[in-house]
């Protein structure tokens, strides 16, 4: 891998245009979920990486926040305890679901709480058929956060959303595919290239359309007809006067592959 940099909690890591982002511990710390917001805010800013892989290592792939050290939150002061929401939480979700690229979720294993947030948010997701599911919060007196409460329920429909989130059962990746929530099933050890393969064809496609894309996807959950047809005019509109819209078509035309620039 070229362009390493790696930290206790984080390590972000470049092959090409694609970026791998992977969690050094399964529980989410106040330095993990910092430096993972940090770096998922660089990465979207960074117009030489064309797709981010998020994954986990070892069984984990997130098992949410690190309950140890929010019992001492608690304990010193239960009305700042979850300022993390809104210092790392809220725009590590954003910076996921909003980044201009596409963003793989290569989930190597276990996936609960805040990180079945995390693998929700992002726009593809590639599962070990060995990794387990849950929501978690109500378990420890919580609701939900991380967007899950919305993106769970776009996923599997609101019905099934209420009763994992209410029961809080884990669940197999067999019947996360079923749900809509796991993506691709692999074998475990094929997660990373199957993930590593999947970014990559994305990272040499039209990054500018990719970008307007999730926008749309974002922004037609409930609205009415005219804005959606609205929304996807403009973005249209802008499309065209960019270099890969132009290529794409001449290239068309003259029977040949298109090469993208992302401009």
């Amino acid at each position: 891998m070229a362009d390493e940099s790696t930290s206790d909690v984080v390590s972000v890591s470049r092959e090409g245009a694609v970026a791998t982002v992977t969690l050094l511990r399964p529980a989410l710390t106040s330095e993990l979920k910092t430096e993972l917001r940090d770096a998922l805010e660089l990465l979207s800013a960074d117009e030489t990486v064309r797709a981010v892989v998020l994954t986990g290592t070892g069984r984990a792939f997130c098992v949410g926040q690190d309950l140890a050290e929010h019992a001492d939150a608690l304990r010193a002061d239960p009305a700042t305890a979850f300022a993390t929401i809104d210092e790392h939480y809220n725009p590590i979700v954003t910076a996921l679901a909003t980044m201009p690229k596409p963003v793989v979720a290569a989930i190597n294993g276990t996936c609960v709480g805040a990180g079945l947030g995390f693998a929700l948010a992002c726009d593809l997701r590639v599962t070990a058929d060995t990794a387990k599911f849950g929501t978690a919060f109500t378990g420890i007196g919580l609701t939900c956060d991380s967007g899950l409460s919305a993106t769970l329920a776009r996923a599997v429909g609101a019905a099934r959303a209420s009763e994992l989130v209410l029961l809080g059962e884990t669940f197999t990746a067999a019947q996360a595919a079923e749900w809509g929530i796991a993506g691709r099933i692999v074998p475990a050890e094929e997660v990373s290239s199957t993930a590593a393969e999947l970014a990559a064809r994305p990272a040499a496609g039209p990054t500018l359309a990719y970008a307007e894309a999730k926008r749309a996807l974002a922004a037609s959950w409930g609205a009415p007809l005219p804005d959606v047809l609205r929304l996807e005019g403009e973005a249209q509109a802008r499309l065209g006067l960019t270099g890969d819209h132009r290529g794409a078509v001449e290239a068309f035309l003259s029977k040949s592959k298109p090469v993208f620039q992302g401009s």
